[in-house]
């Protein structure tokens, strides 16, 4: 794994907007606690993965953001991708639950794989809060400093960017409205897709089709959803 908060692998325009962070002393203790957990515990995901979601959608080419919490906890599962699974892994229950609302939305056929690297590659910024997690515990690496580096995130392409599509599903999600300019960009809220909300307003939010209403309106290319 490479902690080296001076030079992170991570997409150069990124590395750019994002200078200030990884020079910040919370980051150096962040980059320590990381280094030092990797020592004793399985940590998710890989360590060339944490920064996935920036290499393949770089700042300039963000259209769309969708910000969930943390890495998936289980063996295989995360790979710096919020919500999204490699190929071969089977879905996990907030997964399934999108792909449902991406069928009733746009008639899109659940794909086989849950990797959502295609969505990534057109412009959809698939982060999480914390970025990474230790293997079978939830939130175990919580405010320890990744939390203030994705609000940073959130504010540059806030204050940087105009007319992006953000997409806050739950109560976690929807605090990190503050961050964003409301004038300059679009927010779709709804209920988180885990089982314990999907029904109580993930579901027929249309928020696939509402995010390509808008950026069709913008004159952009809207996202092609669609995993086949």
């Amino acid at each position: 794994m490479n902690t080296d908060a001076i030079n992170p692998r991570i997409e150069e325009s990124w590395k750019e907007i994002l200078h200030d962070e990884f020079e910040s002393q919370y980051f150096l203790d962040l980059s320590r606690f990381i280094r030092e957990e990797v020592r004793k515990y399985t940590i998710y995901p890989p360590g060339s993965q944490i920064f996935s979601t920036f290499n393949l959608t770089p700042f300039n080419r963000v259209k769309v953001v969708i910000l969930g919490q943390d890495p998936y906890h289980g063996p295989g599962q995360a790979h710096g991708l919020c919500f999204s699974v490699p190929a071969g892994i089977p879905h996990p229950p907030s997964l399934v639950n999108i792909f449902k609302e991406l069928e009733q939305d746009l008639g899109s056929a659940v794909p086989q794989s849950g990797d959502l690297s295609r969505w990534a590659s057109q412009g959809v910024l698939l982060i999480n809060a914390i970025l990474t997690v230790r293997a079978n515990e939830p939130t175990s690496h919580q405010n320890k400093g990744w939390e203030k580096f994705t609000d940073a995130v959130i504010r540059n392409l806030s204050e940087k960017r105009k007319n992006l599509v953000f997409l806050l599903w739950g109560n976690y999600a929807r605090a990190k409205e503050n961050l964003i300019d409301a004038n300059s960009h679009f927010i779709l809220k709804a209920a988180h897709p885990s089982p314990l909300s999907a029904n109580r307003g993930f579901f027929g939010c249309r928020h696939f089709s509402e995010t390509n209403k808008i950026l069709n309106e913008l004159g952009l290319n809207g996202i092609d959803w669609e995993l086949q």
